[in-house]
């Protein structure tokens, strides 16, 4: 494992070209000219991760009126996020990062504690990336319930 730092915002965001629960690779630079949410989150259809999908799902349109695409990412495989997808109706794209590269990239994965043992795993975290392809905002540590409407506040301070 790499130690890469967290960027911080008016830093350019790292580049990425990964497959989505759809099939289709998505790169950073697709989304150029659009502000681009992207949020990390460990596993796909456990209680948090789920909430925090469906807020964001729920919040799409209102994120799409500001110019906003919403995307998640955690380790899960395509295969997974498509069932994750289909199970919970979500309406926000889910990208696959089996390697950890672009988690690491984003100082998404960390070191955890969890009953007293330590491991490597997704820490849940949000970057708010310009069109420009910038970090305007970083979210190092989320509470799942309530952040897609804290994201989307900030958002609107910023357009």
């Amino acid at each position: 494992m790499m130690d890469f730092k967290i960027p911080a915002p008016g830093e350019p965001a790292p580049s990425f070209c990964l497959k989505s629960a759809s099939g289709s690779e998505v790169r950073l630079e697709d989304h150029r000219g659009k502000w681009v949410v992207l949020y990390f989150y460990p596993k796909d259809n456990t209680p948090g991760c789920t909430v925090e999908a469906q807020e964001f799902s729920a919040l799409k349109e209102s994120f799409a009126a500001l110019n906003a695409v919403v995307l998640g990412m955690s380790p899960d495989s395509v295969k997974s996020h498509q069932n994750f997808t289909g199970k919970h109706e979500l309406q926000v794209d889910l990208l696959s990062d089996p390697d950890h590269q672009v988690l690491e990239h984003f100082g998404a994965w960390r070191l955890k504690k969890n009953y007293g043992k330590e491991y490597m795993g997704v820490a849940r975290s949000t970057f708010l990336i310009d069109p420009a392809g910038v970090v305007r905002h970083a979210w190092p540590e989320v509470k799942a319930a309530g952040h897609a409407a804290e994201v989307l506040a900030t958002l609107q301070s910023l357009v």
